[in-house]
């Protein structure tokens, strides 16, 4: 088959209409090429910033869950009158409100000057814990008085009571008909702890 000039002169421009198409064909998929894998790199930065944001807000539920639990602790703490200055009237009262309660027979007892227990770093100010010793003398006539005592002691309040020491002993005394003698004498040391927020001071 023979090929004239103008054979291949009519031939040229489909041929390069034909090299141009499949350059353009091949530019478009290149081109989608690109926009598929730039589309990827958007879901994919999408994703690592959703996985980022539910990260962060389990992070803020986290702690303000921590936040609700400390500010129940600090609200109990509040009520019980544990946080602030000494209460040592309301300490008297407590302790002549059980002796009556009670009806015991001899209750002697002096608090000796507060001491400075330890000190918490915080955020405004630091949190201070101080302790007062008290020192009881009992006169008891079973030893279920002394757990009555400390018990009605820590319902009471105004203080955080940590029972350092007690010790009992025999009165020796005999039992009359007439008169109720005790047969037991407690002696005990208890601290009293109250806690100084400084932020709440400034």
């Amino acid at each position: 088959m023979n090929v004239s000039v103008d054979d291949l002169r009519k031939l040229a421009v489909p041929a390069i209409i034909c090299l141009l198409l499949v350059a353009a064909g091949a530019g478009l998929i290149w081109h989608a090429g690109e926009v598929l894998a730039g589309a990827k790199r958007q879901l994919t930065a999408a994703r690592e910033e959703r996985t980022q944001n539910r990260e962060r807000l389990m992070r803020i539920a986290e702690e303000e869950r921590e936040v609700n639990e400390k500010l129940a602790v600090y609200r109990q703490l509040k009520a019980l009158n544990i946080i602030g200055e000494e209460r040592r009237l309301e300490w008297a009262d407590a302790m002549s409100r059980i002796r009556t309660s009670r009806e015991l027979l001899d209750v002697r007892y002096r608090v000796e000057r507060q001491r400075l227990l330890a000190s918490a770093p915080g955020k405004p100010a630091s949190v201070d814990f101080y302790s007062s010793t008290m020192k009881v003398d009992l006169a008891l006539l079973h030893e279920e008085d002394l757990l009555r005592f400390l018990r009605d002691l820590s319902a009471s309040g105004n203080a955080y009571y940590s029972v350092r020491r007690c010790t009992l002993s025999r009165t020796g005394q005999a039992p009359t008909g007439t008169v109720i003698v005790p047969r037991l004498r407690a002696e005990c040391d208890i601290d009293l702890i109250t806690i100084i927020d400084g932020a709440a001071k400034t």
